[in-house]
């Protein structure tokens, strides 16, 4: 029986893939149409598309040209090719912006984008790229059923971006570059005020600062010990319970014993 099964089964693939390369050869765009379609339906995309890409020329201003175009391109994003498929949606809903695919059209193609951000620690343009197509998905379709989907790629897209600012401020610190680090964290803080990282970014400013007036030149020593007092004040007001809180105010209590010295001189 199963000797039967497996004739039948390679029989099967063989007259399929014959099937295939005979349409794929003929001129007849109706049949390259009708066997893309049956392929598409059963999740043999790139055959599909091989397909699709043949006869998108002949359909363009046929009734038949939206649902080819979608097909198309939507073969493209089952196939993780997703710069092209964000590419070949974008002219769908540029081409067709009454079609009944519209909304699932625009979502697919940010969502492309989306998907070709890079982890944090490379070059973030096609993050920030991603994050200006879904603002605009957000803002034309507010009431989509894609919303929620869309809301959670833009945290996590944003968190990206400020997880690599973070981590190109924290690498300053551990260099002991530390007025790059406290610049740095400077601009972290005031671009991303609800991040999740604060707490660390406002922990790092102030060590960097500490250690950057510790081992100061005697000139600039007093000026910055006041301004990592300060950035202690702001941490300590900010996060009282945090696990760094008795590393901070050991350091806090060399500020104060640093800055006994210079009142003592006035």
């Amino acid at each position: 029986m199963k000797k039967f099964f497996y004739i039948f089964l390679i029989s099967a693939v063989l007259t399929s893939c014959g099937e295939y390369q005979k349409v794929l050869k003929n001129p007849d765009v109706a049949a390259k149409f009708k066997l893309g379609e049956k392929l598409y339906n059963e999740g043999r995309y790139d055959k599909a598309n091989k397909l699709f890409a043949q006869i998108v020329p002949n359909y363009r201003g046929k009734p038949q040209a939206e649902k080819l175009m979608y097909l198309y391109s939507n073969s493209f994003y089952k196939m993780e090719d997703f710069y092209v498929a964000g590419y070949q949606f974008e002219r769908f809903v540029s081409s067709y912006p009454r079609s009944e695919k519209l909304e699932e059209a625009s979502f697919l193609s940010v969502k492309s984008y989306y998907m070709l951000s890079p982890r944090y620690s490379k070059s973030q343009k096609e993050t920030k790229e991603a994050i200006t197509k879904l603002q605009e998905f957000i803002n034309l379709f507010p009431d989509s059923q894609y919303l929620p989907e869309a809301n959670e790629m833009m945290k996590e897209l944003v968190f990206k971006l400020e997880k690599k600012a973070f981590e190109i401020a924290k690498q300053y610190n551990t260099i002991s570059d530390y007025q790059a680090s406290i610049k740095s964290f400077e601009n972290f803080i005031f671009e991303y005020p609800g991040s999740t990282l604060r707490e660390e970014a406002l922990y790092y400013r102030f060590d960097s600062a500490y250690r950057l007036a510790i081992n100061s030149v005697e000139r600039k020593k007093q000026e910055r010990l006041e301004v990592a007092k300060d950035y202690y004040n702001t941490f300590k007001g900010s996060y009282s319970e945090s696990e760094h809180i008795e590393e901070v105010d050991k350091m806090a209590l060399v500020i104060e014993e640093e800055l006994k010295e210079y009142s003592s001189k006035s």
